[in-house]
Parts: structure tokens; C-alpha cells; sequence
């Protein structure tokens, strides 16, 4: 049976729910299960019913040795800053740090100062026990945290996806910092090789009741490209420009599911490949994600949207 047959089409008002203003719609996650489970949660609680097409997954840096360097650096005190911007970061600094049997909070220097890109990493990071120096207070992105950066020369090291634009460390550089960077862990289709794969720790994930999370129901990308051509889904949520580019080529023509995009980048390159962007979240939260999908379903369905009632949470 097609999804379009299990529940409100996609156009349908969603305004008038109170607390739901979801209430009935299915919402497409592009992320994996471990790491969609506190979006999930929120939007079972806005009445949405969050299914999952995971596009990527993550492999453990494979020069450990170039890795590793970089991190006995770090714990020797060479680096003044360190710049993380992804919670897979944090994962992956955790086990460098449990290889050596320490703590990260015990590795990093005192005196060492850090930044994080975003609220996630942010609180990925004090999770560890590690307090965050700077972080853009509106542009979670590359560009925020350029324009928080103080000027002038300092010993910068930036551990990053294999994948990673050269924008952070071009903009640092550009300010007078001296940049190190390093290949953290690897960006590789769904699932990762289970013996390389980097698995999302509890203590890096949004706070979330298991409860509400549910077990939200992972397609195919033939499943979910039947659902959206049927008009079955009402948005797709995509958290990077990866993510753009493989909805465009997997499930568009998107029709009336409105796409919402994390972060000026993402919203850009969908853009740039066609894609109509329903709203941007600018705060990656849970709670600022599911209000920007409902302001992209309710501004589909003709709807004013209540933002006070679509960003509440438990």
C-alpha cells in the first residue's frame, strides 16, 4: 500500500492543531537512525509522523597516523584553538581520546580555547565536559563563525569531514590564524562498514524522550520517491549540501513536498540544482528544525504559521 493512502495528503491545512500543528503529516528525515532519533522525537510531538531515508553515514578517518598527530599535538599544548564544527567531530575526538585512555575534557589543554559552528556541536562538546569560547550567535555556518573569529595570529587546529569545504580554513587563515587541518573521520554512503563506522554516543545527541522518538520507519529511496510522487510526504529535511544533491537526484521532481534545508549552505545548493526551498532553519536544533517545517507546510497549505506553537517542545 502507498503511504499516500495511510494518512492527510501533504497540501492539507495544518494550522488549528494547538501544540500539533503537524498533526497527521509525514515529514522525510535524511539522516540515520542513531542520528535523526531527537528530530524524530520532536516532530512526533508537533503530530508529524518522521520517516527516515538516510543518504550518509561515517567512517573512522583512515590515516590514523595523520589523525592521531594531529591529536598528541593537541593534548602537547601546540594548538591554541581548537575549531570543531560537527558533531561527528566530537565523536571522533572521544575516540581518539578513549584510545589513550583519557577523557577528551582531560586531553584538551586548559589553557587550549574552542569553537564550535553551532548549538549541537555546542552541547556535543559540554556533554564532554568541554566548555565552547565562541560560537555564531545567528549563522550557524562556516561565515558565522568567520565573523565572531578574533583577528590575529594564533595556532588553529581544525579537525574535519574528508568532505569539508575549504571555507573555514580559508576564512581563518585569511583573519592571521595558522591553520592545521586534519581529516577527523570519512563521509560515505548508508550504512558505513560496521567495523569503520562512527556511532552516534548517547552523550552527543539532543536530549530526547525515547518514547516519543518511537521506531520512525526507514525507506528505500524507491519507497520514498513513490511517496512523494503520490504526494504522501509533506516535507524533506535536509542537513547539508550532500543531502541537496542526492534528493535532487533520487527523489526529484519534489511536487508538493516542500523541501526544508539546514543552514544557508544547504538551502544554496538546492537552489543552485532547481530545488524550491520551502525554509531554512538557521538554528539546527530540533526545535528550530521542526519550525521551519512548519512554516514550509503551512505556507504550502496557505497557512499563517504560529511559530509559538511550532518550536514548543516538552
Amino acid at each position: 500500500m502507498g503511504l499516500r493512502d495511510e494518512g492527510p495528503a501533504a497540501g492539507r491545512a495544518v494550522a488549528g492543531h494547538g501544540q500539533r500543528p503537524l498533526e497527521g503529516q509525514r515529514v522525510l528525515v535524511t539522516r540515520s537512525p542513531d542520528r535523526a532519533a531527537a528530530l524524530a522525537a520532536q516532530l512526533r510531538l508537533a503530530g508529524a509522523e518522521p520517516l527516515l531515508l538516510p543518504f550518509k553515514d561515517f567512517e573512522r578517518a583512515r590515516d590514523q597516523a595523520a589523525f592521531g598527530g594531529a591529536f598528541e599535538a593537541l593534548g602537547a599544548g601546540r594548538f591554541e584553538w581548537l575549531v570543531v564544527s560537527s558533531v561527528t567531530t566530537v565523536l571522533a575526538l572521544q575516540e581518539q581520546a578513549a584510545a589513550r585512555r583519557a577523557s577528551l575534557h582531560a586531553w584538551i589543554p586548559a589553557e587550549t580555547k574552542v569553537a564550535a559552528v553551532g548549538p549541537a556541536t555546542r552541547r556535543a562538546l559540554e556533554a564532554a565536559g568541554i566548555g565552547v569560547h565562541v560560537m555564531p550567535p545567528h549563522e550557524h555556518s562556516a561565515a558565522g563563525l568567520i565573523s565572531e573569529w578574533p583577528e590575529g595570529p594564533t595556532r588553529v587546529l581544525l579537525p574535519q569531514a574528508d568532505i569539508a569545504a575549504p571555507a573555514l580554513a580559508h576564512g581563518l587563515s585569511a583573519l592571521g590564524a595558522e591553520v592545521q587541518t586534519v581529516v577527523a573521520y570519512h563521509t560515505v554512503d548508508y550504512p558505513a562498514d560496521p567495523d569503520r563506522r562512527l556511532a552516534a554516543a548517547t552523550a552527543c545527541q539532543e536530549p530526547f524522550d525515547a518514547a516519543e522518538a518511537g521506531d520512525a520507519r526507514t525507506l528505500t529511496p524507491a519507497e520514498a520517491k513513490a511517496a512523494i510522487t503520490d504526494g504522501g510526504i509533506a516535507a524533506v529535511v535536509a542537513a547539508s549540501p550532500s543531502a541537496a544533491r542526492r534528493i535532487s537526484a533520487t527523489l526529484s521532481p519534489l511536487g508538493v513536498c516542500r523541501f526544508v534545508a539546514i543552514g544557508k549552505a544547504t538551502a544554496a545548493a538546492a537552489e543552485e540544482l532547481g530545488l524550491a526551498v520551502a525554509a531554512t532553519a538557521g538554528d539546527a536544533t530540533p526545535e528550530g528544525l521542526v519550525a521551519a517545517v512548519v512554516r514550509a507546510v503551512q505556507a504550502g497549505a496557505g497557512e499563517i504559521p504560529d511559530l509559538n506553537s511550532s518550536a514548543s517542545g516538552p
